[in-house]
């Protein structure tokens, strides 16, 4: 028995030198559309998420179902280029980057408002604990549960002002996007339930009693 716990150990701490190495710590899920999956992939994600969930009121699945359709789980996401005469390559459509597409004014609020100045788009630690703030604040300003994932988006696609003068009216292809992130959020919170009690307990527990 203690043979076989060494090896695991051994294999477990190879491959957390071989990640290191190749840099892969930041490549997207492998299975994304399964929650669970993910954080058993990625279990610092869980841990970043439930931070945000207890910091925020946040429901985890709706934040992540809006990253999923913003950057696919991407650190280093952009938006397409914009060109001049249809042919010059000329910037970028908008500031939009990292996991969570945060525009660069609004993340700046987002640190100004939060103190935290070290934040990095590129972290998915960072980026989700943006989310889980504007989240809030779209509760706070616009009255729309955390839990609805359907006007969570509108309000983060459109701005909080957008939402008011209810711009998205006029875009079929956000609502339909929306409703994307509704029903994906729905899935990612069924799947949480049924594995949440095991990801609670750590990666140690799974790698030798699991």
């Amino acid at each position: 028995m203690r043979q076989v716990m060494t090896l695991k150990l051994k294999a477990v701490l190879s491959g957390c030198i071989l990640v290191t190495l190749v840099g892969c710590a930041s490549a997207p899920p492998k299975q994304p559309d399964d929650l669970c999956e993910i954080f058993y992939e990625k279990r610092d994600w869980y841990d970043a998420a439930a931070q945000m969930r207890d910091k925020w009121g946040v429901p985890i699945q709706v934040p992540m179902a809006m990253m999923y359709q913003e950057s696919s789980f991407k650190h280093d996401a952009v938006p397409p280029r914009d060109y001049l005469l249809w042919i010059i390559p000329w910037g970028r459509v908008s500031s939009a980057y990292g996991y969570s597409q945060a525009k660069t004014p609004t993340w700046d609020d987002y640190e100004r408002e939060t103190g935290n100045s070290w934040a990095s788009r590129d972290s998915f630690a960072d980026a989700l604990d943006f989310m889980g703030w504007f989240i809030n604040k779209s509760h706070r300003i616009n009255g729309v549960s955390k839990w609805d994932a359907y006007g969570q988006y509108l309000n983060y696609h459109e701005g909080w002002g957008g939402y008011q003068r209810q711009t998205y009216r006029s875009k079929a292809w956000l609502m339909s996007t929306a409703e994307r992130v509704k029903q994906r959020a729905a899935t990612y919170g069924a799947q949480l339930r049924s594995c949440e009690d095991e990801l609670k307990r750590g990666w140690f527990w799974r790698l030798f009693f699991g």
